[in-house]
Formats: C-alpha cells, structure tokens, sequence
C-alpha cells in the first residue's frame, strides 16, 4: 500500500474493518469487477460477502445488531469498495441512508421492526426522492399521498425515478406531497416508509405498487436502478417516517448530508484506484527508449492525480467526521462531494491518458472507470447544487453586520 489517502487517528477497530474490508476488495472484488460490470450482473456473491461482515449493519446501533460504527467508519469502508467496484457501493449507500434516517428520525416501533434485519442485510433500502421531472427542484415533487376517509390510510399516487437498488431492496424510504396546508412547498412533503417484495414488474405483496425493468446505462452497472410508480397503492398512517406528516423533506436533507460523504467517498475510491492502475502502467509501458514514467511530463501528470487523491481523502474525512461531531455538516458535505467528484473525472480522465490507445480497450479496467465516474458528478446532486449549497453556507456564516 502506498501513502495516498491515509486517515490518521483511527482506533483499532476501525483499522481492523478498513483492512478486511481491503482484503476483500483485492481478493473478491477487482478481480470479477470488470467481467460483471460487462455483463451488467448483479454482484450476488460479493454481496453475500459483505452481509457476512456485517456490512450492511455498520452504522447500525449495537443494539439492533449492528456494529454501531461512525459515519467516518462507513466512508472509508465506502472509499475501499469503490476503489474495487463502484456498483457495489452503490449497492450498500441506498441501504445505509435509509438506515440511518429510521434511526435518527423513525418510532421506536420502526426502529424496533426494521433495524434489527437491515443490520444482517437481510433486508435491504432504496431511497427515492427523484421523479421524471423533477431534476434538482425537490419542491416540484408530485406524487401525491392523501388520507381516506377512515384517516388510518393514505392513499399514494405517482412515479418516481432513479431508485438505486429499486428492483432488490425490500423497504423504500419514499418521499411524497402531503400538503399540510403549509405555505412553505418543503413543509408539505412527507417520508413513507414502503416495505415490498425483492423484484421487477407489480409487486406480489404491495398491490399497485410496480418497479419496472432496469434503466440502461452508460456504465454504474452490475446495480439496478429503476422507476417506481404507484397507483392507489395504499399505505397505513404508522409508514410516515416518524409517525408525523410534513417532515420529510427535513428527514431526506438529512440522509442526503450523508449520501453525499458518501459520494465523496466513492470518488476518492475511484480516483484513487485510477491512480494505482496509471503508475502502474507507466512503470511498464516503453516509448523513446525508456519507461513512459520518466519522461518528465507523465511524472507531471502522476504529480498531479496524486495531489488530487490527497486532497478528496482528507476532505472527505473532515466531512464524516463533522456530522460525527452532532455539528451540521452540509457546507463541508457539498464541498468534498463537489470536489472528490470533479477530482475523480480529472484523475481518471489523466489516468486514461496514460493508457494510451489501450485505455479505450475493454479488456483494461480503466475503460471501466472512464464510464463509471460521469455518474458522481451529478449523484446526490450536481456540482451546481452544491456550489448552491456552500455559497449559500458562507454567506450565512460571513454575513456583514447591518
């Protein structure tokens, strides 16, 4: 291992998990990555894997099962998995979001119901917020959710977009308008918590609930992402996340701060196993006589993704360790997501360079790469959104006096 991307002041435990975990990755992961992600299958055995060490219940409190770890923990866990195959990350973020809003925001009887089997995987969460039309403008959100008469069921209608694990999960953390009669859109949107059967097409138990076949994409494959539409599915008034409507937009913000450490961490992986696939290649590629790495202006270039590398990492750290702190964490979120994203393209793209006309093959994983990084600038929001976010955050935290 080399010195990139370190994380000073972690106990034994957390070195212990980080150095399984990376021990599976090199042995279980990167070397079936590249053929399952041509084949777009889902990665069955190495998920097995993960919920035999107990990934899936990380940050799950020891006692509904889980290892009770930090959101630090779960990054750099994330960061490892990445930098084997993003897919499978993306696999476990849904699943950590929606376990992480149940325990901070859900009843005790939801805690209770769900929490102790997402620990073992043995179900596992979507998330979705996004629709058709929706893009970015979380308060255009229309599938609505409305009271029957008796007032003990909600009624929901619409369709969703972009649900990561849509097709495997077993619980979706969905949000839906409500209106509360609030003026403010954002104080009329609520979190259902919809629980279904693993699969595509209608739902065998969810009766007009359906999770139409996988959206076809340009790489991030191997993990589904689907629709989701719901016609007069009906849904009992204890789903709301929290029991109260009206709160969901504020319950979703705070799942995407960590989603987006999340995606942070996912770019630094990435890059940073872009990184490691570049020097490599420039120790053995010839040109001119001698090992492309001497020449001075691939050495430039290694300079730079590895500046780059560096930087993410400690970002990213920072902002795991600030929500960790109870301290609200959303202009450092925005930051590292922002920047380990645009980082990630860079080095990736540097490390294609490198590879010359090889890197367009598909038998080098970096072709792989190359198709999997678009895919982080604009998960868990844009670059734009989170310049939003952060120059909002500064303008309240510099404010002039009046």
């Amino acid at each position: 291992m080399g010195r990139l991307a370190q994380t000073e002041g972690l106990n034994e435990i957390q070195q212990e998990i980080l150095a399984t975990v990376r021990s599976f990755v090199d042995k279980e992961i990167i070397p079936v990555a590249t053929e399952l992600e041509h084949r777009d299958e889902y990665p069955s055995d190495i998920v097995e894997g993960l919920k035999e060490m107990g990934i899936f219940g990380l940050m799950i409190p020891e006692e509904y099962g889980g290892l009770g770890e930090s959101l630090l923990t779960y990054a750099l866990t994330v960061e490892e998995i990445a930098r084997g195959w993003m897919s499978v990350s993306g696999i476990i973020n849904t699943h950590f979001i929606v376990a992480y809003m149940i325990n901070a925001h859900g009843t005790q009887e939801q805690k209770d119901y769900f929490l102790p089997r997402m620990a073992t995987g043995e179900i596992r969460g979507a998330f979705s917020m996004s629709e058709p039309g929706l893009g970015s403008d979380v308060s255009a959100i229309s599938t609505k959710g409305v009271k029957d008469e008796s007032g003990e069921f909600y009624v929901l209608n619409g369709q969703k977009m972009w649900l990561t694990n849509g097709g495997t999960s077993s619980v979706i953390a969905c949000l839906v308008r409500t209106d509360e009669g609030h003026a403010s859109p954002y104080k009329n949107l609520t979190t259902f918590l919809i629980e279904k059967t693993p699969g595509f097409g209608p739902n065998e138990t969810v009766k007009g609930l359906t999770v139409p076949g996988k959206i076809e994409k340009m790489g991030y494959k191997g993990v589904d992402t689907t629709e989701l539409v719901l016609e007069d599915v009906r849904l009992p008034a204890d789903r709301i996340l929290g029991g109260v409507p009206g709160r969901g937009f504020y319950q979703m913000m705070d799942g995407v701060e960590v989603g987006r450490v999340n995606v942070a961490a996912r770019g630094c992986g990435v890059a940073q196993r872009a990184f490691e696939l570049g020097i490599r290649y420039a120790q053995q590629r010839q040109t001119f006589g001698k090992k492309i790495a001497e020449h001075q202006a691939i050495q430039f270039k290694l300079a730079e993704m590895a500046t780059k590398v560096e930087a993410a990492h400690q970002m990213m750290v920072m902002a795991a360790r600030k929500k960790d702190s109870g301290q609200r964490n959303d202009l450092e979120a925005g930051m590292a997501k922002y920047l380990a994203s645009e980082y990630c393209k860079e080095v990736v793209e540097d490390s294609f360079r490198i590879h010359g006309g090889y890197g367009f093959s598909k038998e080098y994983e970096i072709e792989r790469l190359y198709r999997e990084a678009p895919m982080l600038l604009i998960g868990e929001g844009t670059a734009e959104i989170q310049k939003m976010i952060v120059g909002r955050r500064l303008l309240e935290d510099y404010k002039l006096a009046e």
